[in-house]
């Protein structure tokens, strides 16, 4: 039921942090992630699961929020999650 509770066709973008040894650069002279790809949710899920473990700590998923279930801006975990509900329906 879930998945109809959230629309994987939404514009959405990939992000990704500035990093030194794996580790965010936050205060650099680009202080906010920049885009990798923009695209629909589900492609932008898609693209950030084909990334290393290592480094998917590094990456973020903006897009519209969808109820409680997609927020604005999405962490990580979160996209691991919501990758499994899109698989599990």
């Amino acid at each position: 039921m879930a998945s109809h509770l959230v629309d994987f066709g939404a514009p959405a973008a990939l992000r990704k942090w500035p990093s030194v040894n794996n580790k965010p650069k936050l205060h650099s002279e680009w202080p906010h992630p920049y885009l990798i790809v923009e695209g629909t949710l589900g492609e932008c899920i898609e693209k950030f699961l084909a990334q290393p473990l290592s480094q998917r700590h590094l990456y973020q998923i903006h897009t519209a929020p969808q109820g409680e279930i997609v927020s604005a801006v999405m962490s990580a975990d979160h996209i691991v999650e919501l990758g499994r509900l899109r698989d599990f329906f």
